[in-house]
C-alpha cells in the first residue's frame, strides 16, 4: 500500500479553506500534526479559519492570481477552490477561468515553488451524468456542461505538469458531498423534506453515489499519508449507492416526518422538466451516477469509515441546529 508518510512533516496549503470542505479538512490536518496555511480572499475572512491555520490572502483564484507568497515553504497543495454553483449567463466562462485557467496557474506556481504533492478535487461528472453501471478511473471522459468540462480539462493539464516536472499529482473524483454545513441542492432537498413538500419521485429507480464530508476528508488525508497515491486518480464515495427515494425516506425518517413521495412516471417527469427548462435538475434526481471505489481501497487501503445512515444523521442534526447552535463535529470518521 506504499510507504507511510508522517503528516507532521507536511506543510499544507489548502485553497478554499473557508468553504464547506476546506474548514473540515483544515481542522483534521491540524489534528494530524500538519502545519496548515489556507487561502482567503481578504484578511477579514481569516476570522472564519480554524485556530492555528495561517491565512494567505489571494483575492482571486483565476489565472492572474499571485501565488508565490502563499506557497513559500509549502510541500503539499490541496486545491479545493473552484467555481461550482453559478447558474447565470456568466457561469461557463467563470468555470473555465477558475477551474481550468486558475488551476493551471496554481500548478505552475507550485512547480516553481518546489511543491512535492498536488491534490486536486475533481468530480465524478468528468465521466458523464449517468449510466447503467458504476464508473471506474479508467472510464473515458464524457463530461456534460461547463463545470464538468472545466474539471476534465484541468485534470488533463495537471497530468501534463506531472509528466514534465517533479511535482506529484493526485486527483480525487467525488460524487455529491453532504455533511454538516452542506449547501446548494442537498440543502434544498433537506428544506423540501422538512417542509413536508410532496415530491413526485416515488417511481424513480436509480443508483446515486454520495460522499459524506468526513469520509472525503479522511480520503484526502490518506492520499497525503501514502506515497503510492502520487500520480494516481481515485474515485471516492460512500460504501453503497442509494436511490433518490431511499435518500428522501432516510432524511424524513431522521427528521421524524413523512417522506411524502408520490409515484409518478419518470418519463413524464422528464418531459415536465424539459418544458420548465429544468432538465439538468430532473436528470440529477432520476438518473444513475455511481462510482466503483475498488482502486482507492486496494491501492491505499482506504475505506469509508462513516456509514450513509451515520453521515446523514449528522447532517440532519446540523440542519436542525443551524439557526443558532454549533454544528456537530465530524466525529465518526476519525474515531473521536
Amino acid at each position: 500500500m506504499g510507504l507511510h508518510v508522517a503528516l507532521s512533516d507536511q506543510r499544507v496549503l489548502i485553497t478554499g479553506v473557508t468553504g464547506f470542505i476546506g474548514k473540515a479538512l483544515a481542522a483534521e490536518c491540524l489534528s494530524a500534526g500538519c502545519r496548515v496555511r489556507g487561502t482567503v480572499r481578504n484578511i477579514t475572512r481569516a476570522a472564519d479559519l480554524p485556530a492555528d491555520v495561517e491565512p494567505a490572502v489571494v483575492p482571486d483564484a483565476g489565472p492572474d492570481a499571485k501565488w508565490s507568497e502563499s506557497l513559500t515553504g509549502v510541500n503539499v497543495v490541496v486545491h479545493l477552490a473552484g467555481s461550482v454553483h453559478q447558474e447565470d449567463s456568466r457561469s461557463g466562462s467563470e468555470h473555465f477561468r477558475i477551474n481550468l485557467a486558475g488551476t493551471e496557474a496554481l500548478a505552475r506556481a507550485a512547480v516553481d515553488a518546489g511543491v512535492q504533492r498536488f491534490v486536486f478535487l475533481s468530480t465524478i461528472k468528468v465521466h458523464g451524468e449517468g449510466g447503467e453501471g458504476p464508473y471506474t478511473e479508467s472510464h473515458p471522459y464524457r463530461p456534460h456542461g461547463d463545470y464538468a468540462i472545466s474539471k476534465c480539462e484541468a485534470e488533463k493539464a495537471l497530468r501534463a505538469f506531472a509528466s514534465h516536472d517533479a511535482m506529484e499529482v493526485t486527483i480525487l473524483r467525488p460524487p455529491l458531498i453532504y455533511g454538516p454545513g452542506v449547501k446548494a441542492n442537498f440543502l434544498k432537498l433537506l428544506d423540501a423534506v422538512a417542509r413536508g413538500t410532496f415530491l413526485p419521485l416515488g417511481s424513480v429507480d436509480n443508483r446515486r453515489s454520495l460522499l459524506y464530508l468526513g469520509n472525503l476528508v479522511d480520503a484526502i488525508l490518506t492520499t497525503l499519508r501514502r506515497s503510492n497515491a502520487a500520480g494516481s486518480t481515485f474515485m471516492v464515495a460512500d460504501a453503497k449507492p442509494v436511490s433518490t427515494p431511499e435518500l428522501i425516506r432516510e432524511i424524513a425518517d431522521l427528521m421524524g416526518t413523512p417522506s411524502r413521495l408520490i409515484p409518478f412516471p419518470v418519463g413524464l417527469l422528464k418531459l415536465a422538466g424539459r418544458a420548465a427548462k429544468k432538465s439538468p435538475q430532473v436528470e440529477r434526481l432520476t438518473s444513475s451516477l455511481w462510482a466503483d471505489t475498488t482502486e482507492i481501497q486496494t491501492r491505499l487501503g482506504w475505506q469509508p469509515k462513516v456509514s450513509f445512515r451515520q453521515g446523514l444523521a449528522e447532517t440532519v442534526a446540523w440542519y436542525r441546529s443551524r439557526l443558532g447552535a454549533t454544528p456537530p463535529r465530524l466525529a465518526h470518521a476519525f474515531g473521536r
